[in-house]
């Protein structure tokens, strides 16, 4: 019988394969650490949870996610390989494939890459010409979309727009990969200044900010940026993001999966890189631009 190894380190991985497991409804051994754990925790309390070498003991071939934030996840598939294992990596968003499978000098490869939707498998199969790149339905989008179903929506009631801010750990990103903080022209600091500053661009009143970190974040990373605006600023992650996701009227990030979530759940998303930084990688159309809201009211004035 089928019994993959799943592991996971990172909170975007974690998701996509917590939904993975909990459709697939077969046995499986979850090995999580790191932000993933508490996603599994929750999403997934009754399976297996292992350490690596006892899950790659028992298991017939591995699932993995593609995190940055540590090597947990291409040492699986280092292991996985070695012990003959067949080894399976699920991309969970729309940027930087290759660097998710750097380990050093060296390119660390699954047998097979799956994607959950057809702008990743476009995006996949230019990167890796010599992995079998594997389109699969995405779990994780369906359990949101059958839980944004579930939900009633919320009277709008109000001419005051609340905005979820969802951050991302750029500068550490870049750091790791590149040893340049600033390797994509701006930080995640850069980004919320930038839209703080702009805000008026919105053309609504707004009525709350809600600054979300990312779960690999601290909870008061970004306390400056009640310092520095006379909108009211809240800090969420308290609350799931689909949760704080449906609470608010406008999603607003660089380039997180957290936006497209937003777009699933039918709100405005809008993308505050801020001048000087690299374009946007989602591939998504209905995202909006923060520098292009500023560089059209300017024409305007």
């Amino acid at each position: 019988m089928s019994h993959p190894a799943v592991v996971s380190h990172d909170a975007g991985g974690a998701e996509i394969l917590s939904s993975w497991i909990n459709h697939a409804h077969a046995p499986a051994s979850i090995v999580a650490i790191g932000p993933a754990e508490a996603i599994f925790r929750r999403k997934c309390p009754q399976a297996e949870f292992l350490g690596l070498e006892e899950a790659l003991q028992k298991c017939t071939w591995v699932l993995c996610g593609t995190g940055w934030q540590s090597s947990f996840e291409r040492q699986a598939i280092s292991q996985g390989r070695a012990r003959g294992k067949k080894t399976v990596a699920f991309l969970d968003h729309w940027v930087n494939y290759r660097e998710r499978f750097v380990e050093g000098d060296h390119l660390i490869l699954p047998d097979e890459i799956w994607v959950g939707d057809t702008d990743a498998e476009r995006i996949a199969r230019s990167i890796f010409e010599t992995t079998p790149v594997v389109l699969q339905p995405n779990p994780y989008v369906r359990d949101l979309l059958a839980e944004i179903a579930r939900t009633p929506s919320t009277p709008a009631g109000s001419s005051f727009q609340r905005i979820l801010y969802v951050c991302e750990p750029v500068a550490d990103h870049a750091l790791a990969q590149f040893g340049d903080a600033r390797h994509w022209g701006y930080t995640e600091h850069d980004a919320l200044r930038f839209f703080l500053s702009n805000i008026a661009v919105l053309g609504k009143a707004i009525g709350t900010i809600t600054i979300r970190p990312h779960p690999s974040e601290n909870a008061d990373k970004y306390h400056w940026a009640s310092e520095i605006t006379e909108q009211r600023v809240e800090f969420g992650g308290k609350k799931t993001l689909l949760e704080e996701t449906l609470a608010s009227d406008i999603i607003v990030g660089c380039e997180s999966m957290a936006m497209v979530v937003g777009l699933l759940a039918g709100k405005r998303v809008i993308s505050t890189i801020p001048p000087g930084g690299r374009t946007c990688q989602l591939p998504h159309q209905q995202i909006e631009h923060m520098h292009i809201l500023v560089e059209d009211k300017a024409g305007r004035d």
